[in-house]
């Protein structure tokens, strides 16, 4: 099995850490290493020569100096442009389908956090056992822990099979986002999992889909992939690209097919979706037992609680602050109201009228 992980996306709601020059997936947001150096790691139990990055020619050099060593330079896959995930996930199986007719890809996000590293390995190894066996679409899919208005949810069906005592569930289908209210009907229900974007499937089974619900990508996909280890390989790609169908493959394919075609495996991976400030807060405020306090860099706080606060070189003091952001950087400073941190988004929009020269 081929993994391939996704480096191309600008993480706005991660702002003013995440920049569009140097996004989420490269900063150290959640450790000593970046999130791709970290990611790359957690498949340690993967050859080197099996693991690809996948990104786009804007974040090229960024990505070979944060993956020497770690896995074989060959296996960076570059995307002219950003083109979302269905056309980056298209062209990703099209290459590896080049290579080995029969290949199996996983897709994982360079921007996720993971955990448990043995619960990872195994349930990857599932999938693909049901991708080499039935041809089906599988995600490893993980138990929503709280009402979650930031994620897709995925609900289940009944429990079709398993495999060395590991649960296979049919898919009902995809909800993209749910108000807090549907939410927490949700996570009381049990019949709802957060969904990870964890995919496993045949390259040939999923370019069958695009040819089905994208014919126009696999058009163009298929042209690139006729040119493949050829020398005229780049310009098609530059020239053809482009005209994918610029769309998500949650939307492009996913919730298009039929469900009997989609397996289920739950997993408990200590997932999580790094999108906001609030889930940085969420995963690692538990190592502050005390206050709850999420913190990076130097800093002093009197009686500060449910914060988070990274500061760049010089010093952040606090007194009395609760449930509040605070993340400073060279040029710009942010503060808000935890639970307010996904209107990140609208400042986003602000900053494209007023000071662009800070994205």
């Amino acid at each position: 099995m081929k993994t391939v992980i996704l480096a191309g996306g600008s993480g706005t709601r991660l702002w003013p850490m995440s920049r569009i020059d140097k996004p989420k997936q490269f900063q150290n947001l959640i450790g000593n290493e970046s999130m791709l150096i970290q990611t790359i790691k957690r498949l340690s139990f993967q050859s080197k020569e099996d693991v690809f990055v996948a990104t786009n020619n804007k974040y090229i050099d960024i990505v070979k100096e944060q993956t020497k060593d770690l896995i074989n330079p060959d296996n960076i896959i570059i995307e002219p442009i950003s083109n979302d995930t269905s056309a980056s996930i298209a062209l990703i199986a099209e290459i590896l389908f080049q290579k080995d007719p029969n290949s199996v890809m996983a897709v994982i996000y360079a921007d996720h956090l993971i955990q448990d590293i043995q619960e990872l390995e195994q349930k990857l190894k599932v999938a693909e056992q049901l991708a080499l066996q039935e041809n089906t679409l599988n995600i490893i899919e993980v138990k929503a822990v709280y009402p979650n208005v930031n994620l897709g949810y995925v609900k289940i069906g009944k429990q079709i099979s398993e495999i060395n005592n590991i649960p296979i569930y049919n898919f009902e289908k995809f909800i993209e986002k749910p108000d807090l209210i549907t939410a927490k009907k949700f996570l009381k229900s049990q019949n709802y999992l957060w969904n990870t974007g964890l995919f496993v499937w045949k390259t040939s089974t999923i370019l069958e889909k695009f040819k089905q619900f994208l014919p126009e990508t696999y058009q163009n996909i298929k042209k690139i992939g006729e040119s493949f280890n050829k020398e005229n390989f780049s310009q098609i790609l530059e020239n053809l690209y482009p005209l994918c169908t610029k769309i998500s493959i949650d939307y492009g394919i996913m919730e298009k097919i039929n469900p009997q075609e989609v397996r289920i495996i739950p997993a408990d991976l200590g997932w999580s979706d790094i999108g906001t400030w609030e889930s940085i807060w969420n995963e690692l405020s538990e190592q502050d037992q005390v206050n709850a306090n999420v913190i990076k860099g130097p800093s002093i706080n009197i009686d500060t609680k449910n914060s988070l606060i990274y500061a760049d070189k010089k010093l952040i003091t606090t007194i009395g602050l609760n449930n509040i952001i605070v993340v400073d950087t060279p040029d710009t400073l942010l503060i808000c109201d935890k639970n307010q941190s996904h209107q990140i988004k609208n400042l986003i929009e602000q900053l494209k009228i007023d000071h662009s020269d800070l994205l």
